[in-house]
Formats: structure tokens, C-alpha cells, sequence
């Protein structure tokens, strides 16, 4: 008897560098019977110094090539800057289901108990209209500081890579987001960049004061969970291996020191792919 093909969802995890890994580990405990191909496209990272105009046609090119490659069932956006720049153009133009990551500002706007809270992700994140907007919406009644913090994406990547993180630069990126007001501090810090959960027991440490960091990667998880149950899924036969592949397109590689972790995630195959040229 011919073996059965398996009929599990597939789904790419996308973001410019190593940060995603906090996304897909959620979306790992959330669905674990997916098959997951993760993207890191390093050969662009960080995407914050991209013009507007050369991230969204970048964007749209590689999904036109992946989609067409891999088809998967759903694609996730593990990426603040790609999100709010791309994600609306990506639905627009793909019949694939977009998922996006977004700081989680209507749950700081809920959680604060000083009305005190703050937006720390890239300076691009923070700037976006479609970020702003957010704050307009879910937390008009409370003061938020917007931080864009220039060198915490890349500090996360070297955490990644197993090199020694600097306290103090990690401190003075962070400090922006401590505000005083009337006798009241910040209490909730909505993370804008999916790189920052992997720094939050540093942050910690070197922080003036404790506070609560909302990472929106269960969210992202429970959503793609409600997406993918309200459309049909391809029926993809299992790799040989079984194994999660975990694509870069920048020539560099990724570091040697980081192969335990993500062997630990069920990422063994790592190679690289230019995907376009």
C-alpha cells in the first residue's frame, strides 16, 4: 500500500533577520503538526535601512517567488517594519492569507495602571502611520512614549549569534522608553520589533525600573490558528526528514554559535537560498 500523504498546513515565517525565531517558537507550541519554512533575509537586514519604496518592491518580489516555489498555506509577516509598510500590499496582491506583527498597543493600553506606557521598536516602526494610528485608536487616554531605538535589532542579532551583548549600549537604547509624568512612570513597554523578546531578560537587568514587556507573538500565533481553520489546506507531503527548514538569503551565513538554538526549535536544515537574484 502506497504511503499516505500527510495533510498538515505549510507556512512560511518570514523577517529580515533571526528576531522572527521568537514568532515561530509560538507558532511551533500553537501548531505543532505544521510544516514551517522559516525565511531570513539578511542579505537586506536590517530592513530600517531600506527606502519606503525599495522594501515594498523587494517584499513583493520575494513572495511572488516563494509563493510560487513553496505554496504555502499561509505566510507570516514576523517583521514590525515589513508589516506596517508591506502587509496591506501583500494581501492585495496574493490569494495566500498575510498575517502580520504589529506592537501590541491596545493590550499596553489595557495593561498600564499609570497610564504611562511606551512604544519601543525601530525608528521605521515607530514612524509608520499605520503604528501611530494604533495609538490613536486603542490609547487616546493614555501618554505614549514612541522610541525608536537604532542598534537593538542588531545588539538581538548578536545575541543570536552567541556573542556578548554591551549592557551599556543595550541601556541607553532602552532609557527613552522610562518616562516620568506627575508622580508616575512607565509600566508597560509594547515591543515593535520581533528581534526584542530575545533581550528581555538583559533589558531587565539594566532597566531603571521594572516593567512589563508585551511581546505579540502569542497573539500572532492564535491568530494565524483562527486563519488557517477558516481556509482549506493543501495537502503537502511530509519532508524525508521531517524536519523545519530555516532559508537566508545573505552570503555570510549564519553563525556557527547559533546552531544548538535552533536545532533545539526543530530547525535542521539551514542553507542558504538567494530566492531573487
Amino acid at each position: 500500500m502506497a504511503p499516505k500523504t500527510a495533510s498538515t498546513p505549510k507556512i512560511i515565517v518570514f523577517d529580515s533577520g533571526l528576531g522572527g525565531l521568537t514568532v515561530y517558537r509560538e507558532l511551533r507550541d500553537t501548531l505543532p503538526n505544521a510544516r514551517y519554512l522559516y525565511i531570513a533575509d539578511t542579505d537586506a537586514f536590517p530592513y530600517g535601512n531600506l527606502h519606503k519604496g525599495e522594501l515594498l518592491t523587494r517584499l513583493l518580489a520575494l513572495f511572488d517567488r516563494l509563493i510560487e516555489r513553496e505554496k504555502p498555506d499561509i505566510c507570516v509577516i514576523a517583521c514590525n517594519t515589513a508589516s506596517t509598510i508591506a502587509l496591506a500590499h501583500l494581501r492585495d496582491h496574493f490569494e495566500v492569507p498575510f498575517i502580520g506583527t504589529v506592537p501590541a498597543i491596545k493590550v499596553a493600553a489595557q495593561q498600564t495602571r499609570t497610564g504611562l506606557f511606551s512604544v519601543l521598536g525601530t525608528p521605521s516602526t515607530v514612524a509608520q502611520d499605520y503604528t501611530l494610528d494604533l495609538v490613536e485608536r486603542y490609547a487616546g487616554s493614555c501618554e505614549v512614549t514612541m522610541v525608536g531605538a537604532s542598534d537593538l535589532a542588531m545588539l538581538a542579532e548578536q545575541f543570536m549569534q552567541g556573542e556578548k551583548v554591551d549592557e551599556d549600549l543595550l541601556r541607553h537604547e532602552i532609557a527613552p522608553a522610562f518616562a516620568r509624568r506627575n508622580g508616575q512612570r512607565t509600566d508597560c513597554i509594547a515591543l515593535g520589533c520581533t528581534h526584542y523578546p530575545l533581550l528581555v531578560d538583559l533589558m531587565h537587568k539594566v532597566a531603571p525600573w521594572s516593567v512589563t514587556y508585551i511581546d505579540p507573538a502569542a497573539a500572532i500565533a492564535r491568530q494565524t490558528q483562527r486563519v488557517l481553520s477558516q481556509h482549506s489546506v493543501r495537502k503537502h507531503a511530509a519532508t524525508e526528514s521531517g524536519a523545519n527548514q530555516l532559508l537566508y538569503t545573505g552570503g555570510d551565513g549564519i553563525g556557527e554559535n547559533i546552531s544548538p538554538f535552533l536545532q533545539a526549535m526543530g530547525l535542521l536544515d539551514v542553507s542558504h537560498d538567494e530566492i531573487i537574484g
